[in-house]
């Protein structure tokens, strides 16, 4: 029987170690690629729209939640009672030995618990300044007015900054002046 030869083998096929190199790194970019994909389709942490609606006090009732695949505590928490902080009451009512570990089609009791159900700081931000909003294409800033509640104002997206920064020039968007007057794309 013949002595097989790796380094034989390697040079009859006349593969080299950057090649090979190559074809690892590519192979471990479609991986990593791939788990943050999969990372970013779960749903996590999504707030459901009747709990930022305003303040309601929500009494519930004991109920059995089956685990599906990607949920954890905290989503399985902000489901229930809109808050994530509440995944250590489902787990001690449990009894989970490690909650960070939760299998696929378990079966959780969801506790009785008083829900006091508020609007986020960002919605009520959101509805406070919807009152003032800016229709205008130029706007003159005031004392205490910043690029991110100017583009709520305009856009009802504090995100929209960037752009208002964009269209003016402005080197520091940390630094406005009270009289300057910025032009709002639209």
């Amino acid at each position: 029987m013949k002595n097989f030869n790796l380094k034989k083998l390697l040079k009859t096929i006349k593969l080299n170690e950057s090649t090979i190199s190559m074809i690892l790194g590519l192979i471990v970019i479609i991986i990593v690629g791939t788990l943050i994909l999969k990372y970013l389709k779960t749903d996590r942490g999504t707030i459901p729209q009747e709990l930022l609606s305003g303040t309601n006090s929500i009494e519930l009732s004991s109920k059995k939640h089956k685990v599906q695949k990607g949920e954890n505590l905290w989503n399985i928490a902000v489901k229930y009672y809109g808050n994530g902080f509440k995944w250590v009451d489902i787990a001690t009512e449990n009894k989970l030995a490690n909650a960070s570990i939760i299998e696929i089609d378990q079966e959780l009791v969801i506790p009785n618990i008083e829900v006091e159900a508020t609007s986020t700081d960002k919605t009520q931000l959101i509805q406070n300044n919807v009152d003032n909003p800016i229709t205008t294409a130029t706007y003159e800033t005031v004392k205490g007015d910043s690029l991110w509640k100017i583009a709520i104002r305009a856009y009802g997206d504090g995100y929209q900054w960037v752009k208002i920064a964009r269209e003016n020039k402005i080197v520091n968007p940390n630094i406005i002046h009270s009289g300057n007057i910025l032009f709002l794309p639209r």
